[in-house]
């Protein structure tokens, strides 16, 4: 219900959204903002760092836990899967399914119609380019691209020195 009350909101409705979100979400960092339309299985499970940013359609299916991190950014149509079931197609036709919780570090843009498989963690400073399918664990510091995702390019490290 939380839900769709937040998918019905308007522009200006900004206040009211952003509660209907932090009601919705397990937890929710400094300026996190959701653009509606967003489906998600319990949202509770879904937590999400200061400075987030999530474009339309996001999906998250959250039967385990979503750990996404400081200044990230999704963009349009991203699905995020914890859902899965088993291989073995017997087992399978039994109704069988289980999850594997997906991490997402700091720093991190996930470009559109991107899909996040169940059990895959990703680094910090990581760039996953529009349409790829991220079945395994993404280090810190790359671009990942494709179905299935691979590293296209390594990223300099982001500067951890502050100006004096």
């Amino acid at each position: 219900r939380l839900c769709r009350a937040f998918n019905a909101t308007t522009e200006e409705q900004m206040s009211e959204r952003d509660a209907l979100l932090r009601k919705l979400l397990g937890s929710c960092g400094k300026n996190a903002f959701v653009e509606p339309s967003f489906r998600c299985d319990y949202g509770s499970n879904v937590h999400v760092g200061d400075n987030f940013y999530a474009n339309f359609d996001l999906i998250v299916l959250d039967v385990c836990e979503v750990r996404i991190g400081h200044d990230c950014l999704i963009a349009p149509r991203v699905s995020i899967f914890t859902a899965t079931h088993p291989t073995d197609a017997e087992t399978r036709a039994s109704g069988v399914e289980y999850g594997k919780p997906v991490r997402i570090g700091n720093r991190v843009w996930i470009g559109g119609h991107a899909v996040i498989n169940p059990g895959v963690t990703i680094g910090d400073n990581v760039i996953v380019a529009a349409g790829a399918v991220v079945t395994r664990d993404v280090p810190s510091n790359v671009v990942v691209a494709g179905v299935p995702a691979k590293i296209v390019r390594h990223l300099d490290a982001p500067s951890t020195s502050t100006a004096g």
